[in-house]
């Protein structure tokens, strides 16, 4: 099922129009899920940090054994190439994809001698700057390294988001804030989370139960250069209870304020605001 409406994707060295079939079944990121992404976007004629989205699939690639076969500046053309067959307004997915082809002769471990390769651009609007989420726990945990491939955007862990998303959606909420293996806030389901407590902002540091994002680093570079303290830190859920705001960052949305995690409310506060500005303001000034 296509995530969302018209679609463009680059496989076999040319554009094709439609959700174009890429994998065989004996493709070992079939049956193996050796499969990675990234996910950038075009909104408003930019594409913020898109050369740091084509060089993260690559290290994605690199951690699931698979060898990347696209330099990130090559993949930086195709999609602007591809962008060009949907109107300049038009706000777009952009999802680079390797997976493997090839197995070892016990199947597990993906061979190098051949990677699969597609881009997949995809028209899913932006949402819409007063829409807010709703935050519940979550019985699911956020793995470690030695359990699974934690420092990859990698297929093969989103099945554990799902069923946090899942149990959250299903008790009334929007979304999970997910614990990491030692029981402090990694986490949401979809997006890295911050909170701000007395005008300063905090984030769970990177311990790595979790990828922290390419978003929230712009995050955190635009606040410190608005004189905002940041800090990076192991987060417990009392604090995020405690806090005065909490919002989500990720690709997809940028800025998703967050107004309950349970029956505790939050107000969209000026420091919500201010980071979704100041991110427009970055992206549509040229970065």
């Amino acid at each position: 099922m296509a995530f969302g409406t018209t679609i463009r994707t680059w496989f076999d060295g040319a554009w094709h129009d439609g959700d174009v079939p890429v994998m065989r079944a004996a493709d070992h990121g079939t049956w193996q899920g050796s499969s990675v992404f990234d996910g950038a976007r075009r909104f408003e004629g930019v594409t913020p940090d898109l050369d740091r989205h084509c060089a993260r699939v690559n290290r994605s690639a690199e951690a699931l054994m698979l060898r990347p076969t696209m330099d990130p500046a090559t993949m930086v053309e195709i999609v602007h190439d591809g962008l060009s067959g949907f109107a300049p307004d038009e706000a777009i997915y952009i999802r680079p994809m390797y997976w493997g082809i090839h197995g070892s002769e016990l199947g597990l471990v993906p061979s190098d001698a051949e990677t699969g390769f597609a881009i997949c651009l995809e028209a899913v609007r932006m949402f819409a700057p007063d829409k807010t989420t709703t935050l519940t726990t979550t019985r699911f945990r956020r793995p470690v390294l030695e359990d699974a491939v934690c420092d990859a955007k990698a297929g093969c862990l989103y099945p554990n988001n799902a069923r946090m998303l899942a149990e959250a959606q299903g008790k009334g909420f929007g979304n999970a804030l997910v614990a990491d293996a030692m029981g402090n806030v990694a986490e949401s389901a979809t997006s890295n989370v911050f909170t701000v407590k007395d005008g300063e902002v905090f984030t769970p540091v990177a311990n790595g139960t979790f990828l922290a994002g390419i978003t929230r680093a712009r995050h955190i570079a635009n606040l410190r250069a608005d004189g905002v303290r940041v800090h990076e830190t192991v987060l417990t859920f009392d604090d995020v209870r405690d806090a005065d705001e909490v919002f989500l960052s990720g690709n997809l949305t940028k800025v998703t304020p967050v107004t309950a995690f349970d029956d505790r409310s939050y107000q969209v506060g000026p420091v919500t605001r201010r980071v979704r500005e100041m991110y427009w303001d970055w992206a549509l000034g040229g970065g």
